[in-house]
């Protein structure tokens, strides 16, 4: 999706059964694939291994999101393909980073694994997931650079995008302490935080001096505690407290909770 939208032709080979994601949320599937031809082949068989070679012949970059051994087991392994396509470059999207990209995980596991989950809730997006697609984009990009400048060996026209280091990027506020209940953006200061209101919550994040001191001045307050503000926010509802901060160049919005993104995306 992200390479077609930077104006690349896209093919993408599924497997007979299809992608997952097209049950799972044909919309986000129809999103996802906006002007990307999708062949479904099976790669097990001579001539669906014959039209996915066609492809490479005149593709640039070679993008898979299967099990290294798996792609060995087909002959579309790196050493089977370098020698054949010499112009391709391959960016090979895996779970675990070597020597462990064999290992069995998902999304899930992998946010689980980097203190990316608050039990017993499922995370609200698959951080891992997009994360891992838009350092597939970045890698990709980077090797055919490499490749226009003339740079580089065999080896470095591949690279290997890793799920779980994606999770662990992602996961460097929580690491470091930034996020957690007692650090700077964990919910100790009333001038970044989530309140409820009369009707739904509002997240509020007036970290600069500037926003800081134009809340309180608008509001008539004087340093206020978050138990002030949430008595303050409490009596009217997200969506007037929100109306409110656009008037004054505040940052604060109401948050949108499931009927609203359900309502949103009809």
């Amino acid at each position: 999706h992200r390479m077609r939208g930077l104006g690349a032709s896209v093919v993408k080979v599924e497997p007979p059964s299809g992608d997952p994601m097209e049950f799972a949320s044909p919309s986000i599937y129809a999103w996802l694939h906006e002007g990307i031809v999708v062949e479904k082949q099976d790669l097990k068989s001579a001539a669906g291994l014959e039209s996915l070679h066609d492809h490479l012949s005149k593709a640039d970059i070679f993008l898979t999101s299967s099990r290294l051994a798996a792609l060995e087991r087909l002959g579309l392994g790196w050493n089977d393909l370098a020698d054949r396509y010499p112009n391709l470059v391959m960016v090979a999207i895996v779970g675990n980073a070597p020597p462990n990209e064999n290992h069995p995980g998902h999304d899930l596991t992998y946010q689980a694994q980097h203190g990316l989950l608050s039990p017993p809730h499922l995370p609200r997006s698959l951080i891992a997931d997009l994360g891992g697609a838009m350092e597939g984009v970045s890698a990709g990009l980077g090797l055919l650079l490499q490749r226009a400048r003339g740079l580089g060996s065999r080896e470095s026209r591949r690279a290997i995008v890793s799920l779980e280091e994606s999770a662990a990027y992602f996961a460097q506020p929580v690491r470091w302490g930034l996020t957690l209940s007692e650090g700077f953006l964990g919910g100790s200061l009333p001038q970044y935080n989530l309140y409820r209101c009369e009707k739904g919550w509002i997240a509020l994040a007036a970290l600069e001096p500037h926003f800081w001191m134009r809340l309180q001045s608008v509001l008539d307050l004087d340093n206020p505690t978050q138990d002030l503000l949430q008595e303050v926010f409490g009596k009217q509802t997200a969506e007037h407290w929100e109306a409110w901060a656009k008037q004054h160049d505040l940052p604060l919005v109401a948050v949108a909770d499931d009927s609203t993104m359900k309502s949103s995306h009809v």
